[in-house]
């Protein structure tokens, strides 16, 4: 069964890692494999009671590869930790089959009680680099979460979430052949630019004033123009008049 765990994990690289070119590779240069292989054992040391054992073969995991992983966290199968420099996971999380996480990625807990304090992770969740997912709450299958978000609450199945605190932008059904559930980094189509996004908010801002103005125009239209009192009078008047009006006083 480990093994053929093991060989699932590589398949998954290759398949979502166009760098990777053979199993070999994956074996020898992946730190996220080397993570997960030796989060199985700590895992496993962990489950039977062997505390210290667990989190020592977790700490040495960590110095050899940058990850980690608690070895009282769950992981799933097929889970891709793409160059994973900064991944951590805690001892609470729960990480779905064929989930993608990426460097800097924090699975964290926000309660110093011995409890379920970590989030969960559905099935094919990607994680963008440098996100924060903090809380006991769980993150749907299918959801991304965009990098350098903020997740402190529970996420939908199928949502796309960004920004600090992170906020829904998009939400997609079940995955087909013309949606695939994988896209690195969890960017896609249906993530909004900020930038297009402001600018089409000024462009409605525009037409509603455009709007405004030439119905301001239409009711004046029929309105007979104001006569200026002064106009007509020697120009030495109009200067006269214009002091008076600003109440100048020439002593």
């Amino acid at each position: 069964m480990l093994l053929k765990n093991l060989r699932e994990e590589i398949d998954a690289t290759l398949a979502r890692d166009p760098a990777a070119r053979s199993r070999l590779e994956v074996v020898l240069c992946y730190p996220g494999f080397h993570a997960l292989v030796w989060h199985r054992l700590a895992h496993w040391l962990w489950q039977r009671g062997w505390l210290l054992a667990g989190r020592f073969a977790s700490h040495v995991g960590r110095v050899l590869t940058g990850i980690e992983i608690h070895p009282g966290a769950s992981i799933g199968k097929r889970v891709f930790i793409d160059h994973g420099m900064g991944v951590v996971i805690g001892e609470t999380a729960e990480v779905g089959d064929d989930c993608t996480l990426y460097q800097g990625v924090t699975l964290g807990g926000t309660s110093l009680r011995q409890e379920k304090r970590h989030p969960t992770l559905g099935k094919a969740v990607i994680v963008g680099s440098h996100a924060q997912i903090l809380g006991p709450f769980r993150v749907g299958d299918g959801a991304r979460v965009g990098a350098a978000a903020v997740v402190l609450a529970e996420v939908p199945d199928g949502s796309t979430v960004v920004g600090n605190p992170a906020r829904q932008v998009a939400r997609r059904g079940p995955p087909s052949e013309t949606a695939p559930v994988f896209q690195p980094y969890a960017v896609c189509g249906d993530i909004p630019d900020p930038i297009a996004r402001a600018l089409n908010g000024l462009l409605d801002e525009v037409t509603g004033l455009r709007a405004r103005v030439a119905e301001l125009e239409q009711e004046n239209a029929g309105r007979p123009p104001t006569r200026d009192p002064l106009a007509g009078e020697h120009p030495s008047l109009r200067l006269v008049g214009a002091s008076a009006g600003n109440g100048t006083d020439d002593d």
